[in-house]
């Protein structure tokens, strides 16, 4: 007697289950997010108020903080995608910089030192952060792919989420504060490097969400697993793949002849010139509000908690509605954040609805631009073109940090705000009429 076949809407829940990849990477970066947080948290307060840097000073800083990883990103990325297994061994050289980083923070006093050790820990992200996108990308299926980075996102942030209420908790508890929030940072880094290290496979036998390897040979299997079904007909023999591109930096740089994936970076550096940094609109924030500075550190709970609650829910809309249009809709709600802070709206509601615009923001971008770069990206030099676009974004926003931090030291932060916002404006404007042209389906989700 012929055993019955599973129920199709089973084996379609099977599908769109989120691998354990996917899980144990957003593990990590729950942890690691703890760790880096907590010293985000309390870096603009401790170098501005603590250190006595100006508003220009900060930014330069700021500037590394956030842009340095753009002169690594690219080597992180082939460096993954050479050994075809490296993936995760390359993302655990940077978190393992990263965290080597944090008690030189104890001893550095001025500029110079700061500055150095900042870079080398941006540098530490950026040879992880590629890889580990890869490693997302390659673990899920087209259909489900926004929704793989909005689960890895929504861990992330719940890290972001918990790191600043930690320092809170230490600089409220302790009397060197400052150093006690450095040396806990370290500790939990050195966690989730060894949550890394334990849990994450490291072959290139990726598995996406059916427990099935990716990619066009796990497709084949499947055909050949039906073929031997009671009653199924042979499948035609396939057509004779084109030859894959060799993972070298040459190939890496030639991706962006390709139309969709050359749009999606251009447009991600246009948006990432205006994107004001995280510091900054705290700052602002502590400024229009007088927020006391022991209070300064749970600014970022209120934009980690709108990504965290968001992520989910905005990944799963990109994957149905199109990722190109979530995409430039963070933006807008980005824009409009902007226009609050502008605003003579005062009060608790002021900082809350900025706060939740701005996680809003991260929410619709950060993994759905990810996802929507992954589509126009072979599976053999996925981290290097993921990386391209990083890579492009990264450098936007460093200029950015530096010529904010330069306009709010020459015509006050209002002048330098209004400024971002108009340019904020013109960039989505010209991103929504240079936006990726390929015909897509639903699932591909770039229109």
């Amino acid at each position: 007697m012929t055993p019955p076949r599973p129920a199709p809407p089973l084996a379609g829940r099977r599908r769109s289950a989120v691998a354990p990849t996917v899980l144990a990477l957003g593990a990590v970066s729950l942890i690691t997010d703890v760790s880096s947080e907590m010293v985000t948290a309390v870096l603009p307060l401790y170098l501005v108020a603590g250190l006595g840097l100006t508003p220009l000073g900060f930014g330069l800083l700021d500037g590394i903080y956030n842009g340095f990883s753009a002169l690594v990103r690219l080597v992180g990325g082939h460096l993954a995608d050479r050994g075809g297994g490296r993936h995760k061994w390359v993302a655990g050289a940077g978190y393992a910089l990263s965290a080597a980083c944090k008690p030189l923070l104890l001893v550095a006093q001025t500029l110079t030192p700061i500055g150095l050790i900042l870079a080398a820990d941006r540098t530490g992200k950026g040879l992880r952060t590629a890889p580990r996108d890869a490693l997302i990308s390659l673990s899920s299926t087209p259909e489900n792919r926004g929704r793989a980075f909005g689960v890895h996102r929504a861990l992330d942030t719940a890290g972001a989420l918990l790191g600043p209420l930690v320092a809170f908790l230490i600089l409220r508890a302790t009397v060197d504060g400052y150093d006690a929030v450095f040396t806990v940072s370290f500790c939990v880094a050195v966690v989730g490097l060894l949550v890394l290290v334990l849990f994450v496979p490291g072959g290139a036998g990726t598995k996406d969400g059916t427990g099935r390897p990716t990619g066009t040979d796990a497709d084949a299997d499947a055909d050949m697993g039906r073929a031997g079904e009671p009653g199924a007909e042979a499948p035609a023999l396939p057509a004779l793949p084109a030859p894959a591109p060799r993972p070298t930096l040459r190939a890496a740089l030639a991706l962006l002849h390709r139309p969709e994936l050359r749009r999606i970076t251009v447009c991600a550096l246009l948006l990432g010139l205006a994107t004001v940094s995280d510091s900054f609109v705290f700052l602002l924030l502590q400024r229009r509000l007088g927020v006391p500075d022991r209070w300064f550190a749970l600014l970022p709970l209120g934009t980690a908690a709108a990504f965290l609650l968001l992520a989910v829910p905005l990944g799963r809309l990109a994957d149905r509605a199109g990722r190109w249009r979530v995409f430039l809709g963070g933006h807008g709600a980005l824009l409009l954040a902007y226009a609050l802070l502008l605003s003579s709206w005062q009060g608790t509601a002021a900082a809350c609805a900025v706060l939740l615009l701005h996680g809003g923001f991260y929410a619709a971008t950060d993994g759905v631009l990810m996802a929507a770069a992954s589509d126009s990206v072979p599976r053999e030099l996925r981290s290097s073109g993921l990386a391209l676009v990083q890579t492009g974004q990264a450098l936007a926003r460093f200029a950015c940090s530096l010529g904010f931090g330069a306009a709010w030291t020459a015509w006050g932060d209002r002048t330098a705000l209004t400024a971002s916002a108009v340019l904020l404006a013109l960039c989505a404007v010209f991103a929504l009429c240079l936006r990726p042209i390929r015909p897509t389906t639903p699932s591909e989700g770039l229109v």
